[in-house]
């Protein structure tokens, strides 16, 4: 009994290994990306930048190919049906000026927190007329949209099927998604649409089978709430592409829809409270380095950085131009 125990221990160590080996060797090939940028005004706004002016040296200075901004329902229709699309307008409109592509996030869910953007207003979200007042935001914002020369892709909701808590969500449905996605297909087929999933805590099954172009968050360098740095960087990046290729997303279809390119900040930490020195630990110019090698080694079509309105904060307010400098030459590089 004690020797079969041994041999099945022995097999089993050695599937892990030849299985790790395997997803090794798959890291060697390095692909050439499309690079984006992910932006929220209201981010650039709570590190007292002029958001415009951020927005714009993105565009002038850093010229990505691609970049993501969010139609966020609670602030697209902050009150009851009134609906200002102002914000968006004017960085769809830049965006076409200085020929980068949009890639615009829509649903309950979007990126940076609180997460979940369901407005204050909705009281009964678990009625069907909540439902009707999601799609009639849905439907409003990808009619304006659809036609609109620099749109290249919708990305609906933000990582809607992790199976963890995070953010405050408490009036998100993911029961309506798939109706959402079918929505957004029916308004607008000539556009693809991306699902987000979790990198490393998800399986992406569900998010593989219902949308176009499956996006996988990649963060290598994460605190804990009580303050301890986890890091990834055990993980080979052929990991990635494993997934991708296990569920049918070959490189066309397969895009790194948040590549970490800022620090990671808990609770109530922001770049504005913490020193450098602590920011550094989670993200210095040595680690956004890797993590742009590491992104050219998973398999995906496109790479959507993530921390621009940092870059932009460290550099004119902390003198600290290596983080923007560091990106704007792989984004050169990279044409």
């Amino acid at each position: 009994m004690k020797e079969y125990l041994l041999k099945s221990l022995v097999i089993f160590v050695g599937i892990i290994l030849f299985f790790y080996l395997s997803l090794f060797l798959a890291s060697l090939k390095k692909y050439q990306p499309e690079y984006g940028v992910s932006f929220d005004p209201e981010r650039a706004n709570s590190l007292n930048l002029k958001w415009k002016q951020v927005y714009l040296s993105i565009l002038q200075d850093l010229d990505p190919e691609y970049i993501r901004i969010s139609a966020m329902w609670d602030r697209i229709e902050e009150s009851k049906n009134e609906f200002d699309f102002s914000k968006i307008d004017w960085m769809i409109k830049e965006a076409e000026k200085h020929d980068t592509q949009v890639l615009l996030v829509l649903g309950q869910k979007a990126p940076r927190w609180p997460e979940c953007h369901v407005p204050d207003w909705l009281e009964d979200y678990g009625s069907s007329q909540a439902k009707d007042y999601l799609f009639r935001y849905i439907r409003k914002t990808v009619n304006r949209y659809k036609e609109h020369k620099a749109l290249a892709m919708w990305q609906v909701e933000n990582e809607p099927f992790i199976n963890f808590s995070f953010g405050e969500c408490e009036k998100y449905r993911e029961e309506l998604v798939t109706e959402e996605i079918e929505l957004v297909k029916n308004l607008d087929p000539d556009h693809e649409i991306v699902i987000t999933d979790s990198g490393e805590m998800s399986s992406w099954y569900t998010a593989s089978k219902v949308g176009d172009i499956l996006g996988t968050t990649i963060y290598r360098s994460v605190r804990t709430p009580s303050g301890f740095i986890f890091t990834y960087d055990w993980l080979p990046a052929g990991f990635y592409k494993f997934k991708a290729r296990l569920w049918g997303k070959d490189y066309d279809e397969f895009i790194v829809s948040e590549l970490q390119a800022e620090p990671w900040f808990i609770g109530s930490s922001t770049p504005l409270n913490t020193s450098i020195t602590r920011q550094k630990e989670t993200l210095n110019p040595s680690r956004l380095r890797d993590n742009l090698d590491y992104s050219k080694r998973v398999g995906a079509s496109q790479v959507y950085l993530w921390g621009a309105e940092w870059w932009y904060y460290m550099k004119k307010k902390r003198d600290k131009e290596q983080f923007w400098n560091i990106i704007k030459q792989e984004l050169n590089e990279s044409k």
